[in-house]
């Protein structure tokens, strides 16, 4: 009996391994990215078709130092990703041990509770009925043996969700130990990748040192790098300022929507109500007149008993219209005299497009004004010596637009304050290369990184590690350019910034 209600209740059959949903998700967030890195990439191929120079040693580097910087994120995220899968591993096993101390304390309770029925006899009820004894004997037995059953029913269907639970949570528990072994498996090709690429930059660097060194020491091509971030910061403010407007347009469109939709239906309901008002009117009329129809009708009755009455004189106005005494008896289901007035129909929008959601990838994060109030109370972006200042000559060519903080390669970079990540790429004279928006036409800069571990869009912040230092776009020591800009115009870190 006991074997036959765990069968019931759903055995103790294994639930297939569900497939990882990793990958998928990981798909899934990309293509959301692609429309504004190819946003993002025609500004840079905008900027670059503008400038004469084209034969950069640092270009060569490009592609292997964008590699880089991909692999160390990747591992970063997957580092990240691995944490938070062997936590929730690890609160899975701790709930498959629950379910399973208290599926099988059910299962002694609904054993206990048969072999208790069985002893007592468990009495057929149409035995019991017919057995003649004390009718409320009977009908106490009777409701005992329901309890005995509703509490049976309980039991078992308890029994059956958590048998549920425990194959629901036996196939998390695979799907987790799935993306593991996936992570693990990401994370061996991306190191070597990793070592693939620092390689190849370490002959390529090799190869052009001598060219890089005289490249540096030209004027002009120091003076190219600041107008090609300057023409950078003014695109990208131009095309979050797009953005912003587009995003507000959105917003106004769907509340002129809800408002239109509000309206309609406040006109249907009034509508409504006053059909209703109006049909209500109309019948408490009809009983009216009904009632002294029949009070008429029976007075003319009682007087024609002693005196008929001589035909009445028809009215001019009223000649083709029968005299109430010889109208037939309204019904009250019948109003021939009053019709309902129709129900007014609301007017019928035209038809929307479907809304579109804004194009808002780039939105400051932050509210106007947040980061002007941070001033003078700003943490360093990376721990290192200030090697350079802002507003120093750089050689014999122009002054330096920010500062560089010498720093080991691989230290951890932090965002001076929270944003939104607008630029997120290589960039000929700053290598990899790191923007955010703070709002309120505030940007902060930071060049010549290793690896980028935030993308374009994301948001951050104040602290949050954003990237790590190096010296890719042919520096040639390792640290950080750092650039603070307001309204596209660089301006001097020292009074915001701790260093």
């Amino acid at each position: 009996m006991l074997g036959l209600l765990l069968a019931l209740a759903g055995g103790a059959a294994q639930a297939a391994p569900k497939a990882t949903e990793r990958s998928k998700q990981k798909a899934v967030a990309e293509a959301e990215r692609a429309g504004l890195q190819q946003k993002l990439s025609a500004l840079k191929r905008d900027i670059s078709q503008t400038e004469s120079a084209k034969d950069n040693a640092a270009d060569t580097l490009a592609e292997s130092e964008g590699a880089i910087s991909n692999a160390n994120r990747a591992l970063r995220d997957l580092a990240v990703e691995q944490g938070e899968t062997n936590v929730k591993l690890g609160q899975l096993g701790a709930e498959q041990a629950r379910l399973a101390a208290t599926v099988e304390q059910q299962k002694k309770q609904l054993a206990k509770l048969l072999r208790e029925q069985y002893v007592a006899g468990n009495e057929d009820r149409i035995k019991l009925l017919l057995s003649g004894d004390n009718p409320n004997r009977i009908n106490r037995d009777l409701q005992m043996m329901a309890y005995v059953s509703q509490a049976q029913a309980r039991l078992l269907e308890s029994l059956r969700a958590n048998l549920r639970a425990v194959e629901t949570n036996q196939a998390e528990a695979q799907n987790a130990k799935d993306e593991l072994a996936e992570i693990a498996a990401e994370e061996l090709q991306r190191k070597a990748l990793l070592e693939q690429e620092k390689g190849r930059r370490a002959t390529l660097l090799a190869t052009l040192s001598k060219r890089l060194v005289a490249q540096r020491k030209e004027a002009g091509n120091v003076e190219r790098d600041e107008q090609r971030m300057a023409g950078l910061v003014d695109k990208l403010a131009k095309l979050i300022e797009e953005q912003a407007a587009a995003a507000a347009a959105e917003k106004r469109r769907l509340e002129q929507l809800a408002a239109a939709k509000a309206a309609k239906a406040k006109a249907e309901q009034e509508a409504r109500l006053l059909a209703r008002a109006k049909a209500a009117e109309a019948e408490r009329e009809r009983l009216a007149r009904l009632k002294s129809d029949k009070a008429d009708k029976a007075e003319r009755n009682k007087a024609g008993s002693i005196k008929p009455a001589p035909p009445a004189k028809l009215d001019t106005i009223d000649a083709d219209e029968p005299k109430l005494a010889h109208k037939p008896e309204a019904r009250p289901d019948t109003r021939p005299d009053i019709r309902p007035e129709p129900k007014p129909e609301p007017k019928e929008e035209p038809a929307r497009a479907p809304a579109r959601a804004a194009d808002v990838a780039l939105a400051p994060a932050a509210p106007a004004g947040a980061f002007a109030g941070l001033r003078g109370q700003l943490r360093a972006p990376v721990a290192g010596k200030l090697a350079a200042r802002f507003g120093a000559k750089r050689g014999d060519g122009p002054s330096w637009k920010g500062v560089f903080i010498r720093a080991a390669e691989g230290s951890d970079i932090h965002a001076v304050a929270g944003g939104r990540v607008v630029f997120s790429e290589w960039l000929r004279g700053f290598g990899n290369l790191i923007i955010v928006d703070h709002g309120g036409q505030y940007m902060s800069i930071y060049g010549n990184n290793q690896s980028l571990l935030k993308r374009a869009g994301d948001v951050v912040k104040g602290g949050e590690a954003i990237a790590s230092a190096g010296n890719s776009g042919g520096n040639e020591e390792s640290g950080l350019y750092f650039e603070l800009r307001h309204q596209g115009r660089a301006f001097d870190p020292a009074t915001w910034v701790k260093f």
